[in-house]
């Protein structure tokens, strides 16, 4: 999955510009998931049903003929969320403090822009060029700078790749100094899919399950040394 997150301070249009993006990649062809990211909670009138429903249980789903949501009382990573999400894209509001993707930074001065981690920006909605950081009002133009660079990397943080965490790999993504293909925990001999959904799996349980999965099939009566394709319905 590509993703890119659009970040900014309270009140800066983060939500406008996340609606007009997704709306923009959708127009590209490329089914969206839109996240929110929030350090502060999501407003709910009390006296609703939903938000009576999301205080008396540890988890709440809700289907209708005009849509379904899951909603937990905590908080949950975004990794845990991601399996729920089987688009083409992600569009993240907010996440400031997240280094797994790219992002589109909204700041009208230099000094609010270094604040927003622009080592991972790949433009800046606006008029004012922002350091060495491109500005633009458009949206369309955002749009397609997103779908060709957005990525996704799964916050493991192993080290497998050489960097200190997932953001350094991110940096130097973004950079032009590496690609998504240099995240060890997303491309190695062992692939896993759960729901169609890629599953992360860092080179030392890599090779635990590896190592486990060959010696048993080692055993099997007409096994021989070869490609292994294990599908669980």
């Amino acid at each position: 999955m590509r993703a890119i997150a659009v970040v900014g301070y309270k009140k800066s249009g983060k939500t406008t510009l996340a609606l007009e993006l997704a709306e923009a990649l959708r127009k590209q062809g490329l089914s969206v998931t839109l996240v929110k990211h929030s350090h502060h909670g999501f407003d709910e009138k009390a006296e609703t049903d939903t938000a009576r429903f999301r205080t008396s249980a540890d988890m709440v789903m809700g289907f209708s003929p005009g849509g379904s949501f899951v909603s937990w009382p905590g908080e949950r990573s975004l990794a845990q969320m991601i399996p729920f999400a089987t688009t083409d894209f992600l569009v993240m509001e907010g996440g400031k403090t997240l280094g797994l993707m790219p992002r589109i930074i909204i700041a009208g001065d230099e000094e609010t822009a270094l604040n927003l981690d622009p080592a991972l920006a790949l433009a800046a909605y606006g008029d004012q060029a922002l350091d060495e950081i491109m500005a633009t009002r458009d949206v369309a133009g955002l749009a397609r700078i997103a779908a060709k660079a957005g990525f996704l990397l799964p916050g493991l943080d192993c080290g497998a790749c050489g960097r200190e965490n997932c953001r350094g790999l991110a940096v130097d993504i973004v950079a032009g100094n590496a690609t998504p293909a240099d995240c060890k925990a997303m491309n190695n001999s062992l692939r896993i899919t759960v729901g169609g959904q890629p599953l992360p799996v860092n080179p030392f349980v890599e090779r635990i399950l590896r190592s486990g999965i060959l010696g048993m099939l080692s055993e099997l009566k007409g096994y021989t040394p070869g490609k292994v394709d294990i599908r669980i319905e």
